[in-house]
């Protein structure tokens, strides 16, 4: 029997290797200069993304950029015509993991002119105990679990209700029509477990992939990812129902439980992108990545800044693409390491911790903050005694921030439907400013215990989370590298800006014109919102993305 775990997979950090150093055969990230010469265009995106991912685009005014294209084919099959073999390519970092066999094959790619860098990707070994999913019983009497809703959650009533979900169910809010790319190691025996008869018989599993093996097969593979599922898409009245019952899924494997390599980071990252072309809307990952077993490759305390991982790079790009991307916390919180891993560094996602049906922290959930002071995780569902399907049909309360994260991701599915014009960070910002923890955020749950149905209120409000369409403005360009423009219908009174911590960063007051330019260079690269109040009222909230 294969344990069940969340897997802290571990990661070297990658340094540039000089032929004298290389090792045959190797995988190896060959990252491309450019992307000049491509035969794609931004200005016709449906050549590259399905009709579902520019609409997520457009509705969110979010541009089709460079990163959107894929990487230059003339430059993969020159690669290739060096004689290795290219296994994965990403748009988004720009090259190709390629199979290198010999010192000639690596001197002839070093020596192409449009070949940034060349790393090797090579094989560590674990250091960190995979104990996390521990069963804390596998035979629960579901008669004793009673709800007045249309559900019969049984078991899985109190990580229902404990963060007000039933109450969107109870609605018609069952994450209809939003999908949902959840990324793991395997998704054994979905195609046949009962638990998943309705996902299954109502067509609503999108597709599948196996990024690791290089087909679309992850029924055979691991059981982790099915589980985790089980909390989003489970529906067995009386025993398990999960918290997006009714939305549709996509199934990506890109975690390879028999061999721990960078590789699996590289992985993440192509299923993001595959995630991100088909349109979903949200992407939910049980995955993370720590230390070595050599200590001069560990991540550092420092690294863990949201910028340095390749994981969390492809995080933050996802959720500037307009996903809600969730994170597994990570299960060291009473470890030696103690803190969350990448991507839970990313600065634009939501890290999921654990607690108990008590609202109690899990004593094994991961903290913060972040190495450049951030606070994570951001949220903290019921991870400690969550109920469960494995595949045979078994029913068990586990422990493992693995099953606080889509516990989440499918509450957000939800309050998404419920809310369809909004965006990804104006739901991540109601969802904040409506936990138990909100008006004091710490380094242990984060703002808290999410009540989704009273994020749904304020996201429901006139002068909720985005009034500013109610009022003509431009502001240009966004993302910025600097200077930002504002104009609008009227006057501008007051101009503030705040990162998603809500704290202040920049302001500007009695303004009292139409259109004003602001400096922004000082700011940190990241994620803020803009609140600009009028001779009308306060209209919140634009986001505005800093380079």
């Amino acid at each position: 029997m294969v344990k069940n775990r969340f897997y802290f997979t571990i990661i070297i950090i990658l340094v540039m290797i000089k032929c004298a150093y290389a090792q045959f055969p190797g995988k190896y990230f060959v990252k491309f200069s450019d992307k000049n010469g491509s035969i794609f265009s931004t200005s016709n995106p449906s050549e590259f993304l399905s009709a579902k991912s520019i609409l997520r685009r457009t509705s969110q005014n979010i541009a089709i950029n460079l990163s959107d294209i894929p990487v230059n084919q003339n430059y993969v099959s020159q690669v290739q015509n060096t004689g290795a073999n290219v296994i994965q390519r990403s748009k988004w970092l720009n090259g190709v993991i390629v199979v290198i066999n010999n010192a000639t094959q690596f001197n002839a790619i070093n020596n192409l002119s449009f070949v940034a860098s060349n790393n090797q990707i090579n094989k560590p070994l674990k250091s960190i105990q995979p104990d996390e999913l521990t069963t804390v019983s596998s035979i629960v009497n579901s008669q004793n679990y009673k709800s007045s809703s249309t559900y019969a959650y049984g078991p899985s009533l109190n990580q229902i209700t404990q963060i007000g979900l039933d109450c969107m169910h109870n609605a018609g809010f069952r994450g209809n029509n939003m999908l949902i790319g959840v990324i793991d190691s395997g998704f054994e025996q979905v195609n046949i477990n009962q638990v998943f008869d309705s996902l299954r018989n109502e067509n609503r599993i999108i597709g599948t992939r196996d990024i690791v093996s290089g087909n679309s097969s992850v029924y055979e593979d691991h059981s982790h990812g099915a589980m985790v599922l089980s909390c989003i898409s489970g529906n067995s009245p009386g025993n398990l129902i999960g918290t997006a019952p009714k939305s549709n899924v996509y199934l990506i494997r890109s975690e390879d439980v028999f061999s721990e390599k960078i590789i699996e980071e590289y992985n993440w990252v192509v299923a993001a992108e595959v995630a991100d072309s088909i349109g979903a809307d949200i992407i939910t990952t049980s995955l993370g990545y720590t230390s070595f077993d050599n200590p001069s490759q560990n991540h550092t305390y420092a690294d863990l800044n949201g910028r340095t991982s390749v994981m969390s790079i492809g995080s933050t790009m996802a959720a500037r693409k307009g996903i809600f991307v969730l994170n597994a916390a990570g299960n060291e919180g009473g470890g030696s390491w103690g803190y969350i891993a990448v991507p839970a560094d990313a600065d634009s996602i939501f890290t999921v911790g654990a607690v108990n049906a008590s609202g109690v922290k899990a004593g094994f959930s991961s903290v913060g903050p972040t190495s450049d002071g951030r606070i994570k995780p951001d949220i903290s569902t019921m991870g400690e005694g969550a109920y469960v399907c494995s595949p045979g049909y078994n029913f068990f309360a586990g422990n493992g921030t693995s099953f606080a994260c889509p516990i989440m991701a499918g509450a957000v599915a939800c309050l998404w439907q419920a809310n369809p014009t909004k965006t990804n960070f104006e739901i991540m910002q109601a969802i904040k400013a409506t936990s138990s923890k909100s008006n004091n955020p710490d380094n242990q749950l984060g703002w808290g215990i999410p009540n989704i149905c009273a994020a749904h209120q304020l996201l429901s409000t006139p002068t909720g989370i985005n009034q500013m369409d109610k009022i003509g403005f431009e502001i240009f360009p966004n993302p910025t590298n600097g200077e930002l423009n504002i104009k609008v219908d009227g006057e501008i009174d007051d101009v503030l800006f705040t990162d998603v911590l809500g704290k202040l960063q920049f302001a500007q007051y009695n303004l009292n014109q139409s259109f004003a330019t602001f400096n922004l260079s000082e700011l940190p690269s990241g994620i803020y919102f803009l609140q600009l109040k009028t001779k009308d009222g306060l209209y919140l909230s634009q986001k505005i993305v800093k380079e």
